[in-house]
Order: structure tokens, then sequence, then C-alpha cells
């Protein structure tokens, strides 16, 4: 894989999908349909789909790509494959509270190496460079000029007062109590794959997700973490989290920055 070549894509068509959902977003009002599984899906998800597939299917040819919306023609896994949800966290979107972002990240062997996390209403932008390490740009996101870019890294977790980070739609009892194991200094609430970008840029040391997600939600952003020094492992044997599983289904799993206690009394 062309790194350089992948970094300048993957930016690229994450801008130009978030420009389409912003479109949508801003409209007057938009059709909210249930999928099978009863999940919302509007036209900024479809239409986001379309053109990340597109583009990265000719930018790409011999690389299999999953998405989300496509989920149900996806049979075959690979040692290597992009994997794209077009638009994580639609019921922000719904709602309107801006928390939702487009996700593609390039999985080799089971582990998520590149990946980029745009959040268009909240104009955050992080992803990972060639050489891995993940960064935050700002500025205008031109699409020929990078603007500036921070390097990401985890926090130093003070074990005595930790920043935890949790879903906002999808906050139940067991992760509460699994929270209320550690000595927590303050907690906040954030929607979609953001919550990994904010423990990567040490706004938070801990998220975990005692809850049900497919591989295209944690992707991208678990690609981000890992390039800011983080780490992601399996909720119930804390062994490695790995990707390209059948059915593309994920067990719970806790994101971290290291030196956190994950064995709290």
């Amino acid at each position: 894989m062309d790194f350089e070549k992948l970094t300048s894509v993957l930016r690229r068509l994450s801008l130009d999908a978030g420009d389409r959902i912003m479109e949508i977003y801003n409209s007057d009002d938009f059709e909210v349909r249930a999928k099978s599984d009863d999940s919302p899906v509007t036209a900024a998800d479809e239409v986001a789909d379309a053109l990340i597939s597109a583009g990265l299917a000719e930018a790409f040819p011999n690389v299999l790509v999953v998405t989300e919306e496509q989920a149900a023609s996806h049979t075959a896994t690979a040692d290597e494959f992009l994997i794209v949800d077009p638009l994580d966290g639609t019921k922000e979107f719904v709602q309107r509270r801006g928390d939702f972002t487009v996700n593609i990240a390039y999985v080799v062997n089971g582990v998520p190496v590149r990946g980029v996390v745009y959040a268009p209403a909240k104009k955050r932008l992080f992803y990972t460079l060639a050489d891995g390490q993940s960064v935050e740009e700002t500025g205008d996101f031109e699409r020929d000029m990078v603007g500036p870019i921070q390097p990401m890294i985890v926090s130093e977790p003070d074990n005595a007062a930790l920043m935890v980070v949790a879903s906002k739609s999808h906050r139940d009892q067991a992760t509460d109590d699994y929270i209320a194991k550690y000595d927590v200094k303050d907690m906040t609430s954030a929607g979609s794959s953001l919550k990994f970008c904010l423990v990567a840029t040490g706004e938070a040391d801990l998220y975990p997700r005692l809850g049900r997600t497919m591989e295209w939600d944690t992707a991208a952003g678990d690609a981000v973490l890992r390039g800011a020094g983080g780490e992601m492992i399996r909720y119930d044997d804390h062994t490695p989290f790995t990707y390209g599983k059948a059915g593309y289904e994920n067990p719970f799993f806790i994101a971290y920055a290291p030196g956190v206690d994950l064995h709290p009394a």
C-alpha cells in the first residue's frame, strides 16, 4: 500500500462526504427510515456511502471495500481491506446534535493501521499520516492543501482522577457499573467515534463500551487511537482487539491510554 496516497485519498473523501452530509443536515427536512435492525438511515448515509465507495474503488481497485450501508453484500473477508462507516452517529444526526462522523480505515491482518475520522458539524478532522502518527488538522480543510496539523498523543493518566468518556446514545447500567469501579475525576458523553478521538487527544483516559458495535463503527477511531499511542482490547479477556471477523460484529471493548489500571478494586 502507498501510504502517502492512502492518507491523501482518505482525507479528501472524508471531507467530500462531510460536505454532502452537511448539505442534508442543514436542509429544512430529511427523511429518516428504519433498516432491518431498526437502526435509522437517512439520505446522508446513502449519499456519503456511494461517494466514498466509488472513490476508494477508483483509487484502490484491488482492495476489498466494506461499508455499513452495503454490509449485507459483504460475505468475504481478506487480509487487507478498507472499512467505512459513512455516517456514524445517525441518531445524533437526526436529532441535530452534531456528534456524527465520517469514518474510513485500512485494516491489515486484523489491525486498523490507518484511518480518518471527520466530524463535519464540529469541524474536527483526525487522521493518521503515512508514517502512522495521528494528527488533528485545523483550518479551512482545503482539498489541495493540508492545514495546520497537531500531533495527537494520549494522556498520562492519573488513576486517582481519571477522565472517562462514554456513549451519549447507548449508555446502560452495565457500563455505569463498570465505570463506577474507577476513581473518576470527570466524565463526558460524546456520540459516534468521537469518543476514540477524545482519548487519542488526551481529553479523556478511558472509553469502555459494553454494548453491540460493528467493525465499521470502531475501525477508524481505533486506528487514530493507536496512532496516538492508545490501545484497544476486548472487555472479556483483555486480549488484542481484531478486525475481519465473520459478520464484522465486535465484542465489548475498552479503549484507553496506557497507564490506566484495568483491574480496579
